[in-house]
């Protein structure tokens, strides 16, 4: 079975194909991404309507590079999946909209599929995958969650944020810092020049006995700092981004070990913008490995937003006969969408 695939939830464009013969994991045959990282940096951040423009010239060019590398024809093409939710309503309608236009017009099936789920199952395109079950550390720009997962479609949250997530932390960080955007990135490059002990920075939540998340005071306690710095802040930036980082890893990674000792599971998957970030891996990897426990990751070209999670994610979800593709091209889309309802 051979399924193509559509992301269109934010600010990047992905396409993919991916082949399933029903029983070993699925195999990522090609894929094309555009960033609009470039063009909203002017902004500050994601622009909805400029997001959305851009989707509407990128998908198509980059459905037919994806067809040209995997040397098929559309006419090949057995599932088209897309992106339903959560993420922008106008980006998600033009990845939703275009999926299901071709599918009426190759009179083949389609498959909405959520976002956060192909960011969680997309472990499986790399080289090491994982077998089920598993912990998994979802983290991203707008999500923070930890769930135990017993399969594809068995999902139970063992803690999430209660505020802001992880990857807004970095990113209102970054900010008040005067990084630019995107933040995240642009304060783990400043980091890796400064000194995570200089400053002490709140680890909220990190002794509560549950396992959710808030990180919404460490963004305050980054205001104040920065406030408090004055205009010595530039030469202090690299240890106080490095302090933010230091903060933020060491509250994921406790967190990440409690649900696993929670659990008694010895798996851990890793997902999302941030499961790409350099300090997380480190600290990560070397805690699973004294606890004895093995850790996956994405491969790091895959962490972002990108059509191969989603062609993996529904190849998993019908190869796990958990859902039926359907030929009703009507469709709509969830902007905000519960993983677990």
């Amino acid at each position: 079975m051979l399924i193509l695939g559509i992301e269109s939830s934010c600010d990047e464009t992905g396409v993919a194909l991916v082949q399933s013969d029903g029983g070993s994991v699925p195999r990522l045959l090609s894929h094309a991404l555009h960033s609009q990282i470039e063009m909203h940096q002017a902004y500050g951040g994601v622009v909805p309507e400029l997001a959305s423009r851009d989707h509407i010239q990128r998908v198509l060019p980059l459905t037919q590079a994806v067809l040209d590398e995997a040397a098929v024809a559309l006419t090949d093409v057995d599932v088209v999946a897309y992106t339903r939710g959560p993420g922008l309503a106008g980006a998600l309608l033009v990845g939703a909209g275009v999926a299901c236009a071709l599918g009426m017009g190759l009179n083949k099936p389609v498959l909405g599929v959520h976002h956060l789920e192909g960011h969680l199952l997309s472990p499986f395109l790399s080289a090491d995958p994982p077998e089920f079950p598993f912990v998994a550390l979802l983290v991203s720009g707008g999500h923070t969650q930890l769930m135990q997962v017993d399969g594809v479609g068995r999902y139970q949250i063992l803690g999430e944020t209660i505020d802001d997530a992880a990857g807004e932390a970095f990113d209102k960080s970054a900010k008040l810092m005067g990084l630019g955007y995107p933040g995240g990135p642009a304060l783990s490059r400043m980091a890796q020049g400064g000194d995570p002990q200089a400053f002490k920075l709140p680890r909220p939540l990190l002794h509560s006995g549950n396992l959710d998340f808030s990180f919404a005071g460490l963004k305050t306690a980054v205001l104040t700092q920065s406030k408090k710095l004055g205009d010595a802040l530039e030469m202090r930036k690299a240890d106080l981004a490095a302090s933010t980082e230091a903060a933020i890893v060491d509250v994921l990674v406790k967190k990440s070990l409690a649900a696993l000792r929670q659990t008694g599971m010895r798996r851990l998957v890793v997902a999302g913008g941030v499961g790409a970030n350099r300090l997380l891996r480190e600290q990560l990897n070397a805690a699973c490995k004294k606890a004895g426990v093995r850790v996956h990751y994405p491969e790091l070209h895959l962490c972002t937003d990108n059509g191969a999670m989603i062609a993996m994610a529904a190849a998993l979800r019908l190869q796990a006969d958990v859902e039926r593709p359907n030929s009703d091209y009507a469709f709509d889309v969830k902007p905000r969408w519960s993983l677990h309802a």
